[in-house]
């Protein structure tokens, strides 16, 4: 009876595993390319060749290494997270492929520790919603941000947590712009463009992908 239960057990992890780490490893970047389109994200911020870019709370990179082709070699990207294993496999996988226009940073959860007054553009791309000292976090990006330097932010809405409190909506890992446009105005962004509807999170018509731009006015 034990071990029957242990082999249930152990299948169930099997088939749940990728569900619950999908999108966030190599091996599922080529799938993630049919339902998100970087280069769009990419233009929505004004990003150009040569650029200095931020990608907070990057995983094992996804985003990072396509921000590194889009900039290209007189561009820098710096990718952050604060999980170090994370960092080590990005680094793993940009000295396989030679790409040398990447630097790592471990941050704080209420501090990514960019370079100041250096950045293009600062990218959060699905992780705004678990930062639970996001305001510390945006005053850092502004800090990082050239004069008229752009942050975009980019999350998924599940359908049943609309119109849900921030607190309800975050516990299920997810967030709605109204509450992203109100607290980057807090701050002193000018929120110049919002896209709520970018396609499905990974196929799932239940989760509409929505993208905010928000631009730092020169004071």
């Amino acid at each position: 009876m034990f071990s029957s239960i242990k082999a249930l057990f152990i299948l169930v992890a099997l088939v749940t595993a990728p569900a619950l780490y999908g999108q966030y490893s190599e091996s599922d970047w080529k799938d993630r390319d049919q339902w998100m389109n970087p280069e769009q994200i990419f233009k929505m911020a004004n990003i150009e060749q040569g650029d200095d870019i931020a990608d907070v709370g990057c995983h094992q990179g996804y985003m990072s290494f396509h921000l590194a082709r889009y900039v290209g070699e007189n561009g820098k990207v710096f990718s952050v997270d604060v999980r170090q294993d994370r960092l080590n496999s990005l680094n793993e996988i940009a000295l396989e492929r030679g790409i040398k226009n990447i630097q790592t940073i471990l941050g704080d959860y209420d501090d990514p520790k960019l370079p100041e007054n250096s950045l293009d553009v600062v990218l959060i791309i699905d992780a705004y919603h678990e930062m639970k000292d996001y305001r510390e976090i945006l005053q850092h990006a502004k800090k990082a941000l050239k004069p008229n330097g752009r942050i975009l932010i980019l999350e998924k809405l599940k359908s049943e947590m609309i119109g849900k409190s921030r607190q309800e909506q975050t516990k299920a890992h997810t967030l709605s712009p109204g509450y992203v446009e109100n607290e980057l105005k807090e701050v002193g962004f000018k929120v110049t463009r919002i896209e709520k509807d970018l396609g499905n999170w990974e196929r799932n018509s239940q989760k509409r992908i929505w993208v905010m731009v928000g631009i730092l006015p020169e004071s």
